[in-house]
């Protein structure tokens, strides 16, 4: 009989998720959601299986193919997944993550949404990806469809079922529905008013779209809002994947793209040779239309990587809480004992901002709030997503050797991370929407200045930041190589007054000695925390083991 190798860490599968999250549990409380915790406890659970880690395993090493003809030599433009990934995918719709707020809008919802997605973004996050798509389409089609009668009586039942059909049939026979989007092309990038694909009007009203997409993502979704050059100017269009008489869509798929990670889910490149699309919003309103979307989709860069870094951060801690060296447990080691508790900060400081940036989004938002989401939205997605790949790597290192070794998912979590940063907007398109919010609308400034307000007085070094952060937003016209810095500054300072108002104080200090004071040798890389930081309590609050 074989002899187990000592000093292994046990399993980390098979725990709850959600119930082991305790930032995440008092985040959901605080921002009104407490009605969800039950079906979070339920689906922290079933996320946590062994049997859901295998699925993301097998679901990014089974990367999805491209079959664009079939054996006769006829275009299918069809993509093969593995069966690991309509698993994963019948799990969160089943629960609704596409769909839940707005089928049930209430104080709360979007709440309840992003810690489901938090949860999930633990365990894999390349099915996230068109469940993002599909839930921040809903906006847009509820504001802009209403021209388009098959919009609301035929398309919007299916999006909104908490349903998985992925069967390529025209929508009238499938029981749900998926939605991508279409927006980059090669000459143009970020900047989408270059583009050049055409969009022509029919005697019927409908449009059929010519031209390609660069970045086209999920292609097996049953739909896209794409972009194109109407006669008015740049559009907005429904483009369905096939047509009512079950034929499919002139949208030719070119090739899937190599990506470096996000490797379960398909993205791709595309032709359109007449596609048949029908119009959302006016035309020559196509940027105004698809921005309705584009806020939502980044909101979720933001959950999705508050989830991310959760899920390589409790991977180091669970480790490092069993593995012994030197006579004494990794955790307890000083020094890593500080590298662990900086990067428990970052966490709980995302997942505080990840919630938080979530509740403005709610159907029942204060306009205070509503005004505060239009500039946290791109300043929590610059500075978070800045910080997750970061994170992940120092992760990988608390596991040495096996932290770079591809049996554990930190790897994958590392090529995941850059994604949310890139996608919808990169750091200086989003850094610069924030000087953009921030000159245009003064209510933005006062909801902003108006949120960090609640802590003043608390701690004399977040006072001086936020009396800096206020000259600096009140100053007129910032200049734009000022924009990182700014976005930081707001996203830092929420972070800041969040942990103040709601967090433990070992927290809260030790967030604001080291992202906020400027501690002396401090910062620079995780792990350089001050001596008089209470690195234990930190961890301990952090730790998935209890």
């Amino acid at each position: 009989m074989t002899t187990p190798y000592p000093n292994q860490p046990p399993p980390y599968e098979g725990r709850n998720l959600y119930a082991t999250n305790r930032a995440l549990r008092d985040a959901l409380l605080r921002e009104g959601a407490a009605f969800a915790e039950d079906a979070l406890l339920a689906w922290g659970e079933r996320m946590g299986r062994a049997e859901t880690f295998a699925w993301a395993d097998a679901a990014n090493r089974h990367a999805p193919a491209l079959r664009a003809l079939d054996r006769r030599g006829e275009r299918v433009d069809e993509v093969e997944f593995h069966p690991a990934w309509h698993e994963l995918m019948r799990l969160a719709t089943d629960v609704g993550e596409h769909a839940a707020p707005w089928n049930a809008p209430r104080p709360g919802a979007q709440a309840a949404r992003a810690a489901m997605y938090i949860v999930h973004g633990e365990v894999e996050n390349g099915t996230q990806c068109p469940l993002t798509m599909t839930f921040a389409s809903v906006p847009a089609l509820r504001a802009f469809g209403a021209a388009a009668p098959a919009v609301a009586g035929v398309w919007l039942p299916r999006i909104l079922a908490h349903d998985y059909d992925p069967r390529p049939l025209p929508v009238v026979q499938k029981r749900a529905a998926l939605v991508g989007m279409g927006m980059t092309e090669r000459q143009g990038g970020s900047d989408v008013r270059a583009n050049r694909t055409r969009a022509e009007r029919c005697d019927d009203g409908s449009y059929r779209i010519t031209g390609e997409k660069w970045f086209f993502s999920a292609p097996q979704c049953d739909a896209h809002l794409v972009l194109a050059q109407a006669a008015r100017g740049l559009s907005c269009f429904l483009v369905p994947r096939m047509l009512d008489d079950g034929t499919r869509n002139a949208i030719r798929l070119v090739r899937l793209k190599d990506k470096l990670g996000n490797r379960s889910n398909a993205s791709s490149e595309v032709a359109f040779d007449g596609a048949t699309a029908l119009p959302i919003g006016d035309e020559g309103r196509g940027i105004a239309t698809i921005l309705a979307m584009v806020q939502h989709t980044r909101l979720d860069c933001v959950v999705g990587t508050a989830g991310l870094m959760r899920g390589a951060f409790a991977w180091a801690l669970h480790h490092a809480s069993h593995r012994v060296a030197f006579g004494h447990r990794l955790v307890d080691q000083p020094l890593m004992t500080s590298v662990l508790a900086d990067l428990a900060l970052e966490v709980e400081a995302g997942i505080a901002l990840a919630m938080r940036l979530a509740r403005t989004f709610d159907d029942d938002a204060t306009d205070s709030d509503r005004a505060l989401s239009r500039v946290l939205t791109p300043a929590a997605k610059y500075w978070l997503c800045k910080r997750g790949p970061a994170l992940a790597a120092e992760a990988m290192e608390v596991l040495g050797g096996n932290g770079y070794v591809e049996e554990n998912p930190l790897p994958r979590i590392y090529r995941e991370m850059p994604v949310n940063s890139i996608w919808e907007g990169s750091g200086n398109v989003i850094a610069l929407d924030v000087l953009r919010a921030l000159s245009r609308e003064g209510e933005t400034r006062d909801a902003l200045l108006h949120e960090l307000a609640a802590v003043r007085g608390q701690d004399r070094r977040l006072d001086d930041h936020v009396a800096s952060l206020e000259r600096c937003v009140s100053a007129a016209g910032a200049e734009p190589a000022a924009a990182r810095r700014i976005a930081q500054a707001i996203a830092t300072a929420v972070q800041a007054a969040l942990l103040v108002r709601h967090a433990p104080a070992p927290v809260a200090d030790g967030f604001i000695a080291s992202r906020i004071a400027g501690e002396p040798f401090g910062g620079a890389a995780y792990g350089t925390l001050a001596t008089n930081i209470d690195c234990r309590a930190i961890v301990s609050r952090a730790s998935p083991d209890e």
